[in-house]
């Protein structure tokens, strides 16, 4: 496994992408839990991932390391903040990445690079021994080149009591989440569902109305940012210039929400979750795992934030609710000078497969 530059190893040094953290860091006597649950199953740690600063970006753009590659789409961004674990399971250096995943973490780099990523139900993999960004939504995960990896780092990681099978399979889409997508990104999805309808995967397929993209977006950014600021600003105050400009504007965002912004978008949170989980019950919610197809490398930073902004609307379900997120590369990308393009028909697993990988 690689495992992202948050966690302890032990033996390491935990540097949080970022040189002058890792430059006072002392080496880890013990390894993170969900370090040492996938040890104690056999698996082997062969190298520490990069990640985003401080893991606070989707983009996977590091300015102290530089950017991991995306093998899938070269000349595109790899997606972040688990940049390193995704690039290294795509490139076939590890057969597990272990990440986290605040705001889209696991599911934006899996998108982007054609991978198997999991986010699970936010606090069920423990979390000590790795460095926070927003408790709240902070949560541990896999990424993986195919379902059984991916669902064996997942029966080693997770308490046995919470696994079960899915009682279930209906599944529901969402309009103004197919709204919030690209064009391209709406219809090569809404092409894959299709086949998986036809292909009688789930037993059934109906339209839901969920809040606004744009108005999750809103409630997640005050309430993760809050959390943020309380998680760095005492260090980043004590060390001026240590992080990206990017990064560094973004805490600042962070420092300057008051805690009348933070009380209402808390009590906005609670009203979106109540509505998420009035629409959704136990069906499966079927969406993009991110707004658009990979930017490339060299995007406009306003490209950049419409994307992280649109695609943030989306991934916020799963943040705000703490329901599972699991990506699957159903829609294969090809290559273009504007990144990740979907194209040709969807792969759709039969039901033999797709039970056999299910996931708990």
């Amino acid at each position: 496994m690689a495992v992202k530059d948050v966690y302890a190893v032990v033996g390491q040094a935990i540097g949080g992408g970022v040189p002058a953290f890792l430059a006072e860091a002392d080496v880890e006597e013990e390894s993170a839990d969900a370090v040492a649950a996938l040890t104690r199953s056999g698996a082997s740690v062969v190298g520490i991932a990069q990640t985003d600063q401080f893991a606070y970006s989707i983009a996977g753009i590091n300015a102290a390391y530089g950017t991991p590659p995306n093998v899938a789409v070269p000349g595109a961004i790899p997606g972040g903040s688990s940049s390193g674990p995704a690039s290294a399971v795509a490139q076939g250096q590890a057969s597990i990445g272990l990440g986290t995943d605040t705001a889209g973490s696991i599911r934006v780099p899996a998108s982007y690079q054609g991978l198997w990523g999991l986010r699970p139900t936010h606090g069920l993999v423990s979390l000590r021994g790795a460095l926070p960004l927003a408790p709240s939504y902070d949560t541990a995960g896999w990424l993986a080149r195919d379902g059984e990896t991916l669902l064996a780092a997942a029966r080693a990681s997770l308490d046995p009591a919470s696994q079960r099978e899915v009682a279930r399979d209906a599944a529901v889409v969402s309009g103004p989440v197919f709204l919030a997508a690209d064009d391209e990104v709406a219809l090569a999805l809404g092409d894959a569902i299709d086949a998986l309808s036809a292909a009688e995967v789930f037993t059934s397929l109906e339209p839901v109305n969920t809040p606004a993209p744009e108005d999750l977006f809103r409630i997640f950014r005050y309430t993760q940012s809050a959390e943020a600021a309380r998680s760095w600003q005492d260090w980043i105050g004590a060390h001026p210039g240590a992080l990206a400009a990017d990064v560094a504007e973004r805490f600042a965002w962070a420092a300057a929400v008051t805690a009348d912004e933070e009380a209402g978008a808390l009590e906005a949170r609670a009203e979106a979750r109540n509505a998420l989980d009035l629409a959704l019950g136990d069906d499966i919610l079927l969406l993009p795992s991110a707004s658009s197809v990979a930017p490339a490398l060299d995007a406009s930073p306003e490209r950049l934030q419409a994307v992280r902004e649109a695609t943030l609307g989306m991934t916020a379900i799963a943040g705000i609710t703490g329901r599972p997120a699991l990506s699957v590369p159903l829609v294969e990308p090809r290559r273009g000078s504007g990144g990740a393009v979907p194209g040709g028909p969807a792969r759709v697993r039969s039901r033999t497969d797709r039970d056999r990988d299910r996931l708990a």
